[in-house]
């Protein structure tokens, strides 16, 4: 063990507890058991198996209120895989559940045997046809195939919210919908052809003529279950009626029985049966869609109404005037979305009866635009609108921000009201539809059964197509609360059949919440069909049994999760995924939902068990020091859980107190520990690269990988020794060179100006010059330390950076330039916590401007681009993410560049300081998606604004990445 190795009881919660009822058992403490454990990875290999019991914890949840602990977790890489899996599953008698994004709000995610984890794996988008169609794999997100296909004008149909995260190959398996799919927009609608895997092991590819031929071949017994069942229905003309009305508005409880109808051969009928069967038929390993033109003339309006039944009695008027989406916010959610950035803070008062409709236009060109405003125009003229706080307009508008703010606020219903319910419940999504004219009956009457059984829950939803959403919190760990729970939905689910003839799940698929109440909506009939088509595909059972169909009238009661309370930070989390996409470690270790999940589950159990020594020993490096402490969790969360903050202070209770004294010194010496980091950066060029790697090795085994850095290649040679010269007579910004670019030089392939001398030079170009301080050698931003948790160095040098700051600026006359954005992001935003109030006050004083805001901004109006290269890829850092400086990355590149990219696999690289260095597999698996795709063709430029991120981006695709404000020089360098 290394000699500095921290104890894993450093990070034991201290809060009191008790064992939960449904904490994992000291049985399970070895995770998972043989034989299966050894079998599986001698079919699969060592790597494809995830056993230990923190494993099969963090994959225990997903979005829902369920939790069930899988045996073991597999990762396949191919179909070959995927075969070999259900094979071995026929064999033993086992049972398997496909999981990808884990967004599923009823448990279709969850298994008790085999988990399958479909993400990793498998993304990937062809554009087919100009983009008139799409071959998606099933890992891929919603919105990174949409980023793609926008680039032809085109996108997807399906649109749901969490778009950000979901993926293609669960929004099929649930025909999950959205905002504006309705029914004609859906998967079921929109899916051209499928790849898929039957349980048998059977491949079908619906797009293969002679498909029908291969299964006739491989699965006779199949085909002939199939075509007798379509029979049987089209025979029915009562049956047939009836299934043919129910999809009339949305709906996705139980299996698409209109596929029957709708195909003529087994494979067609397969074709529709997959989709919305919940991963109970098969697994889809690709699907072509066919995409929708993307109109990008669009005019919304937030229009609020004083009561919710008054906002559902005007949706149809809207939908008469060809609005793509109308959706509805009640005053709750309206008022709960004030935790989403953006939002307008006096939403909170907001009456409680007050609720709004999101409407919004879509049209292909102005005259479109032009007309479905006067549309618009007319039926607001005849509502009774309100305004009851100064934020409210109610008026349409074309501004691309203020619209992005609209659906941010109604994207964020689920977790932003679910953040804010009673610490300690667990949150029930509902989402049920009724024929859009008996909306507003439905509203009323739904509110008061939520009176009823004393319930005060958020509703939102779909208006357009008489879709809702609510939400219901309770404590599952109380027994009353569950039976309350229970008897609302003995009737909420005869309220929804009785009297509305709705469906119980519109979008989000029956899962296990409404398995148990699928036949009081089908009826037997139906229903037994159903059961019967479970039986043709999948005889064994093999496939995520209890999801769909469950004979248990109690089954949505079994297995609610207690939400035990955790740390402040984190403790909203409602484990909904959304922050995982753009986690660095998503890939190899930990995201934040799983951080937060480990956490939760040591917060079930009694304290020194078995299963929480296994979750400690495994936590340290899984979710801590594998944390790249972007905090890009913080902006994709609708409320801001920053989980990189929260594993920033477990690094910190980590740290023995002669650490935090060692970089204190460091922190009071930093101007002769920057002095040697500089020289030892330039000896390194003489002594060689491979040395050094073997002489850090070496030290990092006997110290501590997280203490000491490993030498890279990648790393260039030291800046020089002095900056360039300026004045501040006359200077019209102060110019703050970080350390790291006092430090480090450019690539070793450039050739020109160093970054400080570009800013100077071209500052001065545009008639703005800058003045660099003479003391700026021993001042730092800070983030050396707070990333790591070394609270008391922090302070010293958060303290020392605003002092001296406020002194060069004199006292915040002038802006302070940072060349580097996570060195902007920490003086202006990070630093603050650790002030005094002295110093406090000092720095709301000061103007902290990032480099590429000042030259987007306020160099580029002045100067005159004389040379450009002719392409340009952007790597945007994930501190330009939090500032909002990408659009001025972009900017300032465009004035460099013929052509400009930003991947849109782009993402935290992860280097994170020196973070790369510490755990180089860390930023290896951050950088994979991006580095192929930057890879996939030559550009002229490799752009950055941050000189760790550009090495991180160096090592991870072998190119050259240097300072957009390097290339700006050479652009207008006479």
């Amino acid at each position: 063990m290394p000699l500095l190795e921290p104890k894993p009881e450093a990070l034991r919660p201290n809060a009191a507890r008790s064992a939960s009822h449904d904490r994992v058992l000291d049985g399970r403490a070895a995770g998972t058991p043989e034989p299966l454990r050894g079998e599986l990875t001698a079919l699969l290999g060592p790597e494809k198996v995830l056993w230990k019991v923190s494993d099969l914890v963090k994959y225990a949840s997903d979005a829902s209120p369920y939790r069930f602990v899988p045996q073991v977790v597999v990762v396949p890489e191919d179909i070959d895989d995927i075969s070999a899996i259900l094979s071995y599953a026929h064999g033993k008698g086992r049972e398997v559940v496909f999981r990808a994004a884990g967004t599923s709000l009823n448990g279709q995610a969850q298994g008790e045997d085999i988990l399958v984890d479909v993400r990793h794996h498998w993304t990937g988008v062809e554009v087919l046809d100009d983009g008139a169609q799409a071959r998606i794999r099933p890992g891929t997100t919603v919105m990174r195939a949409n980023a793609t296909l926008a680039r032809y004008g085109r996108l997807l149909g399906p649109d749901p919210a969490s778009a950000i995260a979901c993926t293609i190959g669960g929004v099929v398996a649930n025909n999950a919908s959205g905002m504006t799919a309705g029914t004609t927009r859906n998967s079921y609608r929109t899916v051209s052809s499928l790849t898929f895997v039957l349980p048998s092991g059977t491949i079908v590819d619906t797009a293969d003529p002679a498909a029908d031929e291969l299964l006739a071949h491989a699965e006779p017994r199949l085909c002939e279950g199939l075509l007798a069942l379509k029979a049987e229905i089209e025979a029915d003309a009562e049956l047939t009626a009836r299934i043919r009305a129910k999809y009339e508005i949305k709906n996705t409880n139980g299996y698409r029985l209109d596929a029957f109808l709708d195909g003529s051969t087994p494979v067609q009928i397969l074709r529709g049966l997959m989709v919305g069967s919940e991963g109970t038929f098969g697994f889809i390993s690709e699907v072509v869609f066919d995409t929708l033109p993307l109109d990008r003339n669009v005019s919304s309006a937030l229009l609020f109404f004083p009561s919710l039944t008054a906002a559902a009695a005007a949706v149809p008027r809207f939908n008469e005037a060809g609005a793509i989406a109308v959706e509805l916010m009640d005053g709750n959610t309206l008022r709960a979305s004030v935790s989403v950035q953006g939002v307008p803070a006096d939403w909170a008062e907001l009456p409680k009866e007050t609720a709004a409709l999101l409407v919004e236009f879509r049209a292909p060109d102005e005259p479109g635009q032009e007309a479905y405003e006067r549309a618009a125009a007319a039926v607001v003229k005849r509502l009774d609108l309100v305004a009851p706080v100064a934020s409210v307009t109610n008026e349409f508008t074309r501004e691309t921000k203020a619209i992005s703010g609209y659906w941010k606020a109604r994207k964020a219903f689920v977790t932003a009201v679910g953040g804010s319910r009673p610490s300690g419940t667990t949150l029930i999504t509902e989402d049920f539809a009724v024929p859009p004219s008996q909306l507003a009956d439905a509203c009323e009457s739904l509110l008061r059964l939520q009176a009823e059984h004393g319930f005060d829950a958020a509703v939102a939803g779909h208006a357009a197509h008489g879709n809702l959403h609510f939400l219901l919190a309770f404590d599952a760990a109380k027994p009353s609360d569950v039976d309350r729970y229970a008897a609302f939905m003995d009737d909420f689910c005869r309220l929804t059949v009785e009297r509305f003839d709705g469906s119980l799940k519109a979008e989000h698929a029956t899962g296990r919440n409404i398995a148990p109440f699928l036949e009081l909506e089908w009826g037997p009939k139906a229903t037994e069909l159903m059961w019967r088509t479970k039986q043709a595909i999948d005889p064994d059972g093999v496939l995520a049994p209890r999801i769909v169909l469950d004979r248990d009238p109690k089954a949505h009661l079994r297995g609610l999760k207690t939400i035990p309370e955790v740390e402040l930070i984190a403790d909203p989390c409602i484990e909904c995924g959304f922050c995982e996409p753009t986690c660095p470690s998503e890939d190899l270790t930990t995201t934040p939902r799983q951080r937060i999940v480990l956490r939760r589950e040591m917060m079930r159990q009694p304290n020194g068990s078995p299963v929480e020594t296994e979750l400690l020993d495994a936590y340290g490096y899984d979710a801590v020091d594998t944390c790249a402490g972007d905090s890009t969790c913080k902006l994709a969360c609708p409320v801001g859980i920053d989980t990189g903050a929260m594993m920033k202070d477990f690094r910190h209770q980590r740290h023995s107190p002669r650490e935090e004294r060692i970089a204190a010194l460091t922190a009071k010496n930093f101007k002769a520990v920057e002095a040697s980091a500089r020289l030892a950066v330039a000896a390194a060029d003489r002594i060689g690269d491979r040395l050094l790697e073997t002489v850090t090795g070496l030290a990092r085994k006997a110290v501590r990988p997280d203490l000491v850095p490993e030498w890279l290649p990648e790393i260039p040679g030291a800046a020089a020794r002095k900056l360039p010269r300026t004045s501040r007579v006359g200077a019209s910004a102060v110019y703050y060179p970080a350390c790291v670019n006092r430090i480090f030089g450019g690539p070793d392939g450039h050739r020109g100006p160093s970054l400080p001398q570009a800013v100077v030079a071209v500052s001065a170009r545009a008639g703005k010059p800058v003045w660099i301080p003479e003391d700026v050698a021993g001042t730092c931003c800070a983030t050396i330390w707070h990333s790591k948790g070394y609270d008391e160095a922090n302070v010293v040098m958060a303290n020392r950076i605003v002092e001296a700051a406020w002194g060069w600026t004199a006292g915040g006359r002038l802006p302070l330039v940072v060349d580097a954005s996570s060195c902007t992001l920490g003086i202006a935003h990070e630093v603050v916590p650790y002030l005094t109030d002295e110093n406090r006050e000092l720095h709301r004083e000061l103007s902290i401007v990032d480099s590429l805001v000042w030259a987007a901004d306020e160099l580029l109006p002045e100067l005159t681009i004389l040379r450009k290269t002719g392409s340009a890829v952007l790597h945007p850092t994930c501190s330009m993410q939090h500032l909002g400086d990408v659009e001025q990355l972009r900017a300032v590149a465009e004035a460099c560049a013929e052509e400009v990219v930003v991947p849109d696999d782009a993402g935290c690289c992860a280097f994170a300081g020196d973070r790369g260095m510490l755990h180089k597999e860390l930023t290896a698996s951050a950088t994979a998606k991006e580095a192929a795709e930057v890879n996939s063709r030559e550009y002229d430029a490799y752009l950055s604004a941050n000189r760790m991120c550009e090495i991180g981006m160096d090592r991870a695709t072998g190119r050259e990445y240097h300072s957009v404000l390097m290339e700006l020089e050479r652009a207008t360098r006479p």
